[in-house]
């Protein structure tokens, strides 16, 4: 009886394992090649528009021709730090993007990392896509063609999307196609440049504290938009990085880390950093028990309380103070203070007012369409922890967990840390902020998904925030519904 009872539970075990796609062998990835082998040679599919994320362009400094970013290091040519002003519109160096980051190699002795490199192999030799020319589109570029937008992702994003949309009114005209729609392919904060290209259009922001009102003026070009993790609620990474700075390639495996990445410097100095924070009704912040606190993430009065950023640092401000290079006198010193504070609380105020305009209530059925494309099996930031340093006097906010010790004397583990601090995620963007599922507790719109947004179809794997563009189970779903659509 025994060893049937025995036999009896091995094969259980082994047809649930067998059930669940084949979870105790191997991990399987589709084929791709076979499954739209197809889809491949049939013709008139819609065009498609790829935009990268942040870092996902390159930049290049138009005068000299030298690249800065990426770079493995940083000289006089590539400095990535735009001017600061309480202007954002006039600060502007002579820094352009050139290309959208295929494959990224800095040195012949470190390896080649690969950042949208398959996704455009999946487009062309799956997909059955040709890239196509901007300036100078073939006749028949308003079909079976993929178009990649590259763009300065430092500056504003609603200067981005008024800029996208320029790009493919002109693009429309020399196709001679002014009826024609894209499918926009889109990764991290490309997605949400896409998002507000279709709900504005070329429209601005309005000056005064009124509620943004979609318009739908981009709809006329934008057929459905494909996000991959991108974060429609935000992202505390984005408030990590301007405590700390960021690498393009810290997460593609941990393989390695550009010499030269983006230091809390660079991101003080770029709007679109600002723009990806955690949107006020999102932003989660704990005290020392773990609790939740309020603050008020779009104050600068807050981020200079906690020292938060290169802008509060009071090493930085000194070199601000005497210009970074020389030294000034002190009423001069003053008024760049004055200059770098004012320039701080305009880019919190736009960046508000641009989740605004995101945020904005989708009346009836939207005329485009969203697909949803993430990870959610790494943990990700989504609530830093502030405490007081009782010794010091001083402040200190942990974006990563680890043991600390409360005033009571009691100690928290990193494990529960981290419980706490962290959600399912991509390791960048957690699963609810692709989502959008805090707004959805006020205002739920899809009948399949809790999500505020005209998301019509989501789905999930297990890969980081930057090769998820690259995860073929997600190229297999997108796909799918790229190669499927009728034109008409």
């Amino acid at each position: 009886m025994k060893t049937a009872h025995k036999s009896s539970v091995w094969l259980l075990a082994l047809l649930m394992c067998l059930s669940v796609m084949q979870g105790c062998g191997a991990r399987r990835t589709p084929n791709l090649e076979r499954i739209f082998a197809e889809a491949k040679v049939r013709k008139g599919k819609r065009p498609i528009i790829v935009i990268p994320g942040i870092l996902g362009s390159q930049l290049v400094n138009q005068e000299t021709g030298v690249v800065a970013w990426p770079s493995a290091f940083r000289i006089s040519d590539n400095d990535l730090r735009l001017p600061i002003s309480p202007d954002l519109k006039a600060n502007r160096d002579q820094l352009v993007a050139s290309k959208i980051l295929d494959t990224i190699k800095l040195a012949r002795l470190v390896p080649e990392v690969y950042i949208y490199h398959h996704l455009l192999v999946a487009l062309t030799k799956y997909g059955g896509y040709a890239e196509g020319d901007w300036d100078n589109p073939k006749p028949d570029g308003d079909r079976d063609t993929f178009y990649v937008f590259p763009y300065d992702w430092r500056r504003d994003n609603v200067e981005t999307a008024r800029e996208f949309i320029q790009r493919v009114e002109s693009l429309k005209s020399k196709l001679n196609e002014p009826d024609l729609k894209f499918n926009i392919v889109a990764h991290s904060m490309g997605g949400l440049v896409a998002r507000y290209a279709a709900m504005y259009g070329k429209g601005d922001l309005p000056d005064d504290d009124r509620q943004p009102l979609p318009t739908w003026a981009g709809a006329v070009h934008i057929s459905k938009i494909f996000m991959f993790g991108t974060p429609n609620e935000g992202s505390a990474d984005a408030f990590q990085t301007l405590l700390e700075g960021y690498s393009v390639t810290e997460g593609l495996r941990r393989r390695i880390r550009l010499l030269n990445k983006l230091s809390r410097e660079d991101a003080l100095t770029a709007p679109s950093i600002f723009q990806l924070l955690p949107h006020s009704a999102a932003a989660r912040f704990l005290d020392e028990n773990l609790q939740p606190m309020q603050v008020d993430l779009y104050d600068p009065a807050v981020w200079r309380r906690y020292g938060w950023s290169a802008a509060y640092d009071e090493k930085f401000r000194r070199r601000f103070a005497d210009g970074l290079e020389g030294v000034a006198s002190a009423e001069k010193g003053e008024q760049r203070l004055a200059q770098l504070d004012a320039y701080f609380a305009a880019a919190l105020r736009r960046a508000k007012r641009f989740q605004d305009a995101l945020d904005a209530p989708v009346e009836g059925d939207a005329p485009v369409a969203l697909f949803a494309f993430g990870g959610d099996c790494e943990e990700t930031l989504a609530a830093p922890v502030i405490l007081k340093d009782r010794k010091r006097e001083a402040w200190i906010t942990l974006t990563g967990p680890q043991a600390f010790r409360q005033s009571s004397g009691r100690k928290v583990s990193g494990k529960e840390a981290t419980l706490a601090m962290y959600a399912p995620g991509d390791g960048r963007v957690t699963r609810r902020s692709l989502l959008a599922e805090t707004l959805a507790e006020k205002r739920r719109i899809s009948p399949l998904f809790n999500t505020s947004l005209p998301i019509v179809y989501a789905v999930f794997a297990c890969d980081l925030h930057g090769e998820l563009q690259n995860n073929k189970t997600l190229q297999d779903n997108a796909l799918t519904a790229l190669v499927s659509e009728a034109m008409k």
